[in-house]
Order: structure tokens, then sequence, then C-alpha cells
């Protein structure tokens, strides 16, 4: 499998009125053909900021280094105007929220075609008539209709899609979704994964999901990388991960997720609160709340190590982690 995004040693900063804060610190990954990567962490682990950092759309005061090659091109060593070329054509991002995505005083239609138009270079009236047909190939019904229409017109879920609509009309490499299913009903949520899944496969578009819910990744990922304080402490495929994590946090993330073969049984929630990047602890982020933790934990930051089989961890503790022993 080909890699069509390799990611090398990312940081992303913030200037603060205190001074500055690191919200991604060293991240590296890559990103095959066709694949889908599932993104995970609470909220405040820097996985939104690090794919924000690599669209170039972080707020003002932020800032990245390192590289994120895309097709041999570094994003990150391009300028606005450089950029602006590839975003939507070669890499495309949805949005959490639709609603502050779109522009509520231009037609659904028209939002659509103007990417064409920019990117491919198609009349208007070209532009229209495809954009109404990825509306159709997203299953908003009566798109020609809906193409018509204002945001405000149209449901949670048809906004959605039609921002899925939006980030496929180039046929982008890499296909970035964050949070795409959280404010949306459990039924909707379900076609919008097989709806994620059949185009990945229709497009060969490699997918990043950016989630805090296991249940979306489980029904859609092939890998996942764990963040947490700003960087990851756990990649690997999603069955190893699910069935076998190396890293407290990921067992804890697993063991606070209701199942329904455990139902009746009380979810076991990781204590404490993720840190304050501002003020980290000293030695691995996690140790405060870790169950498993040990002297090194409290003065030395583990590396991210190959754990073999693809799989990588960020841990000194390297025996079984089991629910009896993280209850004590």
């Amino acid at each position: 499998m080909a890699n069509v995004l390799e990611v090398k040693d990312l940081n992303v900063t913030f200037s603060l009125h205190d001074g500055d804060v690191s919200a991604v610190r060293d991240l590296s990954f890559v990103l095959g053909q066709g694949e889908t990567l599932a993104v995970v962490g609470e909220s405040g682990s820097g996985k939104s900021q690090a794919f924000l950092a690599i669209m170039g759309l972080l707020a003002r005061n932020g800032r990245a280094t390192g590289k994120a090659v895309l097709g041999g091109t570094d994003l990150l060593a391009l300028s606005p105007t450089e950029l602006d070329r590839h975003r939507g054509l070669d890499i495309a991002m949805i949005f959490q929220d639709p609603m502050t995505s779109l522009n509520p005083s231009l037609k659904i239609g028209r939002q659509l075609a103007e990417v064409l138009v920019r990117h491919r270079g198609q009349s208007d009236s070209a532009a229209w008539r495809h954009a109404t047909e990825m509306l159709d190939r997203v299953g908003i019904p009566e798109a020609a209709r809906r193409a018509d229409s204002y945001p405000h017109e149209l449901s949670g879920g048809m906004r959605q899609r039609v921002m899925i609509a939006m980030a496929l009309l180039c046929e982008p490499k890499v296909l970035i979704a964050d949070e795409p299913t959280t404010a949306l009903d459990v039924t909707v949520q379900a076609q919008m994964l097989e709806l994620f899944k059949t185009l990945t496969d229709d497009f060969g578009a490699a997918l990043v999901l950016i989630t805090h819910d296991l249940g979306v990744v489980a029904g859609l990922a092939d890998r996942m990388m764990v963040m947490y304080a700003g960087r990851a402490v756990e990649s690997g495929s999603v069955d190893d991960l699910f069935y076998a994590p190396n890293h407290p946090y990921t067992f804890g993330l697993l063991h606070s997720t209701p199942h329904v073969e455990d139902s009746g049984q009380r979810l076991r929630p990781i204590l404490g609160l993720p840190p304050s990047l501002e003020h980290l602890p000293t030695g691995c982020a996690f140790h405060p709340r870790c169950a498993f933790v040990m002297p090194e934990c409290r003065t030395a930051r583990p590396e991210l190590t190959h754990r073999g089989g693809g799989r990588h961890a960020a841990c000194f503790y390297e025996g079984e982690l089991k629910e009896k022993e993280a209850a004590e």
C-alpha cells in the first residue's frame, strides 16, 4: 500500500498572553492509499489541531513546524496562496458543525459549484450540474431541488451530507472528517458511517476520522492512533488496540465505553482530568491518572516505540493490562 500522506515531527504551538503553549508535540504518522485512520482522544488532546495545522487552518496565534508531505509536496512549507491550491483538490476536511461551515446566505448548489469553478475551471452550468450529481451520490433525495435550497432549509444530517459532497467534488487523495457524527442522532450516524465506507471505496481516498466515539472507530477504521496531551501514545490496527491495548490510556478509554455484551455492569471511568497543556506534569503526562504507574513514569517521558506487528506505544509498562489490576 503506497503512502499518500507522511507526517514527521509535527509540532503546533499557540502564542498566549502568558507565553507559548504546545498543543501538538512530535507527532509522526503515515497514511496509506485507501486506508481509514481513526485519531482518538479526549477533548484537548490535540487531534483536531494537528489536522488543522496540516490544512493551514490554525488560528492566527498558532504556528506549525515539521513536515506533512502529500504527493511529494510538503504542505507545511507552502505559502497560504500555494496551499490554497491543494485544499479541496488534493486534501479536504469535513468539519464538525456544518451549519457554521456553510455560508447561510448562499444556496447549497452555488457553494458546491464554486469549488469546481475554482479548482477545476468548470463553467458555472457544468459545475452546478456536477454539484447536483454529487449531492445525489451522497444520498440526498431530490438533489436538484435541494441544490436550490439554503443551508437552514436542510436537516443536520442533510447538511453533513452536503459537506461530504463538497469535500469529494475534486476527488481528493486525503479526506479528513472531524467528529462527523457528533451532532447526529443514532440512525443518521449509522447512515453516515455507511456512506463514508461506500465513498472511500468508490473514490479510493484515504480517510482520517477524528473522533472520541470508539463505536465509530470499530465500524469504520483500519488503524487507530490514540493521542493524549498533544502526543501520540499508541497506534496500530483497530483489532490490536481494541483487543490487546499496550497503553493504559487506551485501556482506560476502552473500559470506560459501554458495550452491549456488558449490559448491567458498571463502567470504569478514567479517574482525574486531562492535564493543562500549560502545566504538564513531569515524566509521562498520563501518570497522575494511570493505574499502572511506575517510579520512572513520574520523572521520564516514554518515547513512542515499536512493539511489533506495526504497533507503537509510549509506555514504560510492558506487562499485560488487566481490569483487575486497573481497579486496585
